[in-house]
């Protein structure tokens, strides 16, 4: 396993679907995971520290969790099959629960978790930005510090 951060959000031209881009700590690969409009708000939320009025379903359940006593320890996406990204939520009691990856990542950020992303995958799906490209990701994380959750057309309530 391989620790991952995210990067951001962004809407994918010309279908209009949104993707989360995490890079691998240490590394040169990057992971782009498309997810749903609801899933990119909940991330771009978290990431800018914005609470809405009313919790999110990733809000809830962080604070389900906080009330129940268990702790995520990591979050961790494991598996890729036909297109489609699998995760796993690791919780500190050994309990491990499947997860989209968009709603891992999600709580994640919320919880303070670490992500990690398996050799398997990364090997599948991640893209190797050397150092002199870092200028693209740049301008890429640029793009993410003007983007709002509005910018999504989801309602957050």
């Amino acid at each position: 396993m391989n620790e991952l951060d995210v990067v951001g959000v962004r809407v994918e031209m010309p279908n209009n679907q949104p993707i989360v881009l995490l890079r691998e700590v240490g590394g040169d690969r990057y992971l782009p995971i498309w997810i749903g409009p609801g899933e990119a708000t909940a991330i771009a939320f978290a990431q800018q520290g914005l609470a809405p009025a009313r919790p999110l379903t990733h809000d809830l359940f962080k604070d389900v969790l906080e009330a129940v006593g268990q702790e995520l320890t990591e979050v961790r996406i494991t598996d890729l099959r036909d297109g489609v990204f699998f995760a796993e939520l690791v919780f500190a009691s050994g309990v491990e629960v499947s997860a989209r990856p968009s709603d891992a990542i999600a709580l994640a950020l919320r919880t303070g978790t670490p992500i990690y992303g398996s050799d398997g995958v990364l090997d599948d799906a991640g893209i190797a930005i050397p150092d002199e490209q870092e200028d693209e990701v740049e301008k890429f994380r640029e793009f993410l510090d003007q983007i709002s959750p509005e910018d999504f057309g989801t309602n957050s309530q």
